[in-house]
């Protein structure tokens, strides 16, 4: 660092190179830098700039492109992001930006930061020897050209701008093509200039010779059609005299035939001209179609078009985007939590405090507000926040109308304006609301926009630029006035970066408001002609325009019916939700109903089982052996266990099942034909299986149902179904003690025959026992033999008597 004629310049580092200068007070040099550096963190680690400033951002990759063979002039500035005074000039090269804005695309403006170490090279390679430093590049540069360095440059806006029109006027050929002529114009000219011009409007700037108005006006223009201006001085004798000029500068339109007129103004100053000149009829900046006025009382968008005033804040716009905010934005987080709850918090209590609103919002502000801030775990779901916010509990005289009814923002398009300019006059209301009441907290509104725009606003780059600038001067906010000044001023700087824009809408154009046609007072000039705003009459503007008397609750919906409609919405909710219940509850029963319940026997079953349980811990005798033989013959001669053999429960519950019918909505089942089963068959297929049972198991006991004292040991023998392989006949078999009492206490069983997959689990021989099983027990077999047997026996009889009878009557008529 070097102290020279009262000025500290910054040393740079080439290549490993120190290059020094003669310095002073190097010790004083280093504590104002380390200064700037603890208090600008952000910029010594990203730069001093970023892309929201309109300034281009030049590094190693795009610098050649950028610079090289360019339609357009370019100033670029070299400076280093740790340099004190680099960053102090930085305002300064943001608002050059920001007022040469419509001088694109003739000029541009770029930065690099020669302190990352990437760029190093790049700043080396076109001779930096101190920061900050500014070089001019011609249009069409060539590659080895290192730009022409502005010596002594002025720290001010005026007079950069000044020394950026000297630095245009000495190109050569070829001029920048998107530059108008910056000389003066003559009689001779402007006599034939509509001959050779196809514009509407021709601007003449009577000026003095060392005036820049007329070329600073000739570049605000450049952006828009049918519209030339032209550069008069004043010893152009011929013209002054024709227009009768007395005044410089001043402003005259000329016409085709010789036509003029004085164009109006409060001032004779560059920001007034242009103002007038850009909002001339007919002139429209270049890409954008003509003003049209007409056909907005038309049916243009959605919704037909709503006549305002703009001098006033309207209501409607005002709850449109609550509803919007709330009801749309905050609904793309399922959950809020941390931060964005502690944003979404402060928000709300912003709301319920300021927001000067119609009763029932206000009532359901405040029923948010002290339901959020009771909240104290550290997340909620916007369901639970959309219950509230629904009023879902009926508070009485609580309600947020539903819908957007656009009115001072609405657009000539559906994507022009709208909730982004609901936005901005929201946060304006909340402002003027806060200083009026005395708010304690001079930041409460702006940090709460803040918080709610970095976490809920959709445009995330809009988000991104609107934190660039809290970042950068919200600390500066001290008092109220401040803040609502504050934030006037960034609404005014959003406005110049997006004028010319896509988004912008051609019938409201983007300036800095408000205008010299709605606030005169609000512009003055300085003692240079420089425009300058009057803050003390902004404030004074401001507090009037967006205070509550000056809203108006036009095309606003009647509390009652938004009340009514409220109510209704809940009912039909709640019958909805009512015949959800409804479809659920009837689809459990009907899986219920398809699905087996758990065994539950029931009381005359459960008794049956004790009795058994009873009999079976008391007939444990020695015959169990001669059980297990029994059961392991019956495992040979079945072959195999059958899957439909069930126990006498599982059976009594699949004929509770098989009776039962089951619902299911929206089908309508087939009555059930009743199975007949005979439940002797049923019998014996469930001793079967039991016998199966026990024989699979690894110590198979013999059970009877009978107690000891009513064994009888005497065999019993009774007709059994099982065939003989070879010879097919009815065999004699051991037969169960006691079959009476065991048929008796069985008949009492509710009993179904449900056989499941017959055919597949039998073997060969099996089938066939199964087929003749079927349908018949022991006793029915024998029954049926014994009647067999005595129906023969009478058929027998009857044929010998009719025999006999016949053989007698044929010997009475042989005789003679």
């Amino acid at each position: 660092m070097a102290w020279r004629g009262g000025r500290i310049y910054a040393t740079s580092r080439f290549n490993g190179d120190i290059l020094t200068y003669p310095c002073k007070k190097i010790l004083a040099a280093s504590v104002v830098c380390l200064c700037f550096c603890l208090l600008f963190p952000s910029s010594a680690e990203a730069g001093l700039y970023t892309a929201s400033d309109q300034i281009v951002l030049l590094s190693r990759e795009n610098v050649e492109s950028v610079l090289v063979n360019s339609t357009a002039a370019i100033v670029v500035e070299f400076y280093a992001s740790w340099c004190g005074h680099c960053i102090a000039f930085s305002p300064v090269y943001k608002s050059l930006a920001r007022d040469i804005k419509e001088w694109k695309p003739a000029v541009e403006l770029a930065a690099i930061d020669c302190a990352a170490e990437a760029n190093r090279k790049v700043c080396t390679g076109f001779s930096i020897r101190g920061y900050p430093t500014l070089k001019f590049f011609h249009a069409y540069s060539k590659a080895e050209s290192t730009g022409e360095s502005f010596k002594g440059f002025p720290r001010d806006v005026r007079g950069l701008r000044h020394k950026i029109i000297e630095q245009l006027e000495t190109h050569g050929e070829p001029w920048p093509p998107a530059c108008p002529p910056l000389e003066s114009t003559s009689q001779a000219e402007i006599n034939s200039f509509f001959e050779t011009n196809n514009v509407q409007h021709l601007a003449l700037i009577f000026e003095e010779s060392k005036s820049f108005i007329g070329r600073e006006v000739t570049l605000d223009l450049l952006q828009f059609e049918n519209i030339a201006v032209r550069r008069v001085l004043s010893n152009e004798e011929d013209l002054v005299t024709k227009l009768g000029v007395t005044e410089f500068p001043s402003c005259y339109l000329y016409y085709p035939g010789g036509n003029f007129t004085q164009l109006k103004v409060a001032n004779e100053a560059r920001t007034f001209y242009t103002f007038a000149l850009q909002r001339l009829p007919g002139v429209v900046r270049s890409g954008k179609p003509p003003l049209d006025n007409t056909h907005l009382v038309t049916n243009n968008t959605e919704e037909p078009w709503r006549p305002f005033n703009r001098s006033r804040v309207y209501m409607a716009d005002l709850e449109s985007t609550l509803h919007y905010s709330l009801r749309v934005e905050l609904a793309s987080q399922t959950q809020i939590k941390g931060e964005v709850l502690i944003a979404l918090k402060k928000y709300i209590s912003v709301l319920a405090k300021y927001f000067p609103g119609r009763p029932v919002v206000m009532n359901l502000l405040q029923s948010i507000n002290s339901w959020l801030q009771n909240q104290t775990a550290n997340e909620i779901s916007y369901v639970a926040f959309k219950e509230k916010l629904d009023n879902s509990s009926q508070a009485p005289d609580t309600a947020l109308p539903e819908g957007v009814r656009w009115v001072g923002c609405q657009g000539s398009k559906p994507h022009f304006r709208r909730y982004p300019c609901g936005v901005w006059t929201l946060f304006h209301v909340l402002t003027v609301q806060a200083k009026k009441a005395g708010g304690s907290d001079a930041k409460e509104v702006l940090s709460s926009m803040r918080g709610y725009i970095h976490h809920f606003f959709g445009c995330r780059p809009c988000a991104e630029h609107f934190e660039n600038m809290a970042q950068e001067s919200l600390a500066e906010v001290t008092t109220l006035s401040t803040a609502v000044l504050w934030l006037w001023s960034r609404h005014n700087r959003v406005n110049n970066r997006l004028a010319g824009d896509l988004s912008e809408d051609p019938n409201f154009p983007k300036i800095q408001w408000p205008s010299p046609e709605i606030c005169p007072a609000c512009h003055t000039v300085k003692d240079n002609g420089e425009h300058r705003w009057n803050h003390e009459q902004v404030l004074s503007f401001l507090l009037s325009h967006f205070s509550s008397n000056n809203i108006l609750s036009d095309y606003l919906e009647d509390e009652s019916q938004v009340l009514a409609k409220q109510r209704a919405k809940h009912a039909s909710m709640q019958i909805a939700l009512e015949a959800q219940r409804r479809v659920e509850r009837k689809t459990r029963e009907a899986l219920d109903s398809l699905t087996p319940p758990p065994s539950q026997p029931t009381v005359p079953e459960e008794e049956e089982e004790e009795e058994e349980e009873e009999e079976e811990e008391e007939t444990v005798t020695d015959e169990e052996e001669e059980g297990a033989e029994g059961a392991a013959a019956a495992v040979e001669m079945v072959g195999k266990p059958t899957p439909w053999a069930k126990t006498e429960m599982e059976v009594s519950r699949g004929r509770r099942q098989a009776n039962r019918k089951p619902s299911i909505v929206g089908m309508r089942m087939r009555n059930l034909q009743e199975d007949i089963v005979d439940l002797d068959s049923f019998v014996n297929q469930h001793y079967k299986a039991k016998a199966l049972r026990v024989a699979a198991s690894s110590r198979v006991k013999q059970r009877t149902l009978q107690r000891k004292e009513e064994q009888d040991p005497r065999p019993l023998f009774g007709l059994g179904m099982e065939l003989d392989a070879g010879l097919g006949m009815v065999g004699l078999q051991r037969m169960e003690p006691d079959v009476r009492q065991q048929r008796k206490r069985l008949q009492k069983r509710e009993l179904a025959g449900q056989y499941f997959g017959e055919e597949a689990e039998l073997s060969h021989r099996g089938r066939w026992m199964s087929m003749l099983n079927i349908g018949f027990s022991r006793v029915d077999i024998s029954l049926c033999v014994i009647l067999y047997f005595l129906s023969s026996m009478c058929l027998l009889a009857m044929y010998l008597f009719f025999k006999n009878r016949l053989r007698l009557r044929r010997a009475k008529v042989a005789l003679p």
